[in-house]
């Protein structure tokens, strides 16, 4: 399966590897930046967490619930300085969707949720 493949899904289930190797898998929104995956998330959430012992992750298309639809395939990640670009090419990606989750967050978290949102770039092994 290539980044584009992936890409075009609406969701996207995200595994990462606890310390003891149990696997977390999260659905997420995703967009490609050229030959890689990006998404975002909190900055204090387990999934940074967890990436920071080990960038090893495995990918599949999912539904919104996480139930995967397709076939996995394993990737490396790494963490970005901040979610600024991820969160405007999702933007971009989800539309009007986005648009509305970002304005309340901004609402409710405060204008500064965006600084405590750290991007996630993921490159497919094998590309």
């Amino acid at each position: 399966m290539d980044v584009s493949k992936l890409a075009r899904g609406r969701y996207l289930s995200l595994t990462t590897f606890r310390r003891d190797g149990t696997p977390v898998a999260t659905p997420v929104w995703v967009a490609r930046q050229g030959d890689e995956l990006v998404v975002y998330t909190a900055r204090s959430s387990g999934k940074v967490k967890r990436l920071r012992n080990n960038n090893r992750v495995l990918l599949a298309p999912c539904d919104m619930r996480g139930r995967v639809t397709g076939d996995v395939v394993e990737g490396t990640a790494r963490l970005q300085d901040d979610a600024e670009s991820a969160i405007s090419l999702i933007r971009r990606e989800y539309g009007l969707q986005a648009r509305l989750l970002f304005w309340w967050n901004a609402r409710h978290a405060g204008d500064g949720w965006v600084g405590r949102q750290v991007g996630i770039a993921i490159r497919l092994d094998g590309s």
